[in-house]
């Protein structure tokens, strides 16, 4: 897998776990689902933090995020 295209999915996946784990906790319901979105959003990340040789910058992430959206674009 591609480290631009992981690091895209893991930040996807992770932004819409985090209102699902709000509501559970604000239902006083276990977070399993959500905690479980939250560790593949984390693998995704860290798999793409090692695969790419020197990492990445914060700096640099908005770019690859949109560089990966567009070429799914038409």
């Amino acid at each position: 897998m591609d480290p631009d295209l992981a690091l895209a999915l893991g930040l996807i996946v992770g932004g819409f776990s985090i209102p699902s784990m709000l509501s559970a906790v604000t239902d006083g319901r276990a977070p399993r689902a959500s905690a479980l979105t939250i560790l593949i959003a984390t693998g995704l990340v860290f798999y793409a933090l090692s695969v790419k040789p020197g990492g990445y910058t914060l700096s640099q992430v908005p770019d690859v995020f949109f560089a990966v959206l567009g070429g799914f674009a038409p």
